[in-house]
């Protein structure tokens, strides 16, 4: 039947929604888990790590870097502990040694986020966008998360096109909410819904 089709293709579009790398899954975690918050992601390529080390090297003095790294991991340490408002001011430390890093704004978005601060982490994440080019690592993390503020603050416009920026940056959780974001989507939920609700209360009128 037409309803057993439409649920064979939602489902399989619903399989997609499910696929994600160790990288994405790690994204997610850090937008939704508290515990767990800040940039330096478990799962990222040793490669890309490695390069964009190497970059800030040369833009940055080393021992500079070192200093300005040790303040970020003290405050995601200061995070994860609860401690928002030490998380705060470690990475405002960094961000005054090192005002042009882009990762030091991100950091502190997302302890602005946790403290229920929007407006704060969304100046935060401009910043750190423009000073990453919209480019890099740190550039998809931004947009991922500017895009689920967005979203929250019903801004739906301003989320896809964030979510379409941190697409094009390669990551398969900002391509999935553009596909939740789809109306034809928002139907497959619907229908599948609606069929696992006949299929648990039998006596509801209607046929599958």
């Amino acid at each position: 039947s037409w309803l057993a089709r439409g649920a064979f293709s939602c489902l399989s579009h619903c399989e997609l929604l499910n696929m994600a790398t160790a990288k994405d899954r790690a994204v997610l975690q850090t937008i939704f888990n508290p515990s767990t918050p800040f940039g330096d992601i478990p799962g990222l390529d040793e490669e890309e790590e490695a390069a964009a080390i190497q970059g800030e090297g040369g833009a940055f003095a080393s021992e500079l870097l070192e200093q300005v790294k040790d303040l970020e991991l003290q405050g995601v340490l200061a995070a994860e502990s609860g401690d928002v408002n030490t998380a705060l001011e470690r990475f405002s430390q960094a961000i005054r040694l090192l005002p042009e890093r882009a990762s030091c704004y991100n950091n502190r978005a997302q302890a602005f986020r946790l403290k229920g601060d929007v407006a704060g982490a969304l100046q935060d994440l401009d910043t750190a966008l423009r000073l990453s080019r919209g480019t890099g690592r740190v550039a998809c993390q931004c947009f991922v998360q500017r895009g689920l503020l967005n979203v929250l603050r019903g801004h739906e416009d301003n989320a896809r096109q964030d979510f379409e920026q941190g697409a094009r940056l390669g990551s398969p959780f900002a391509r999935h909410q553009l596909v939740l974001m789809n109306p034809y989507s928002a139907l497959c939920n619907q229908m599948l819904m609606e069929m696992m609700r006949k299929l648990q209360n039998p006596d509801i009128q209607g046929s599958i």
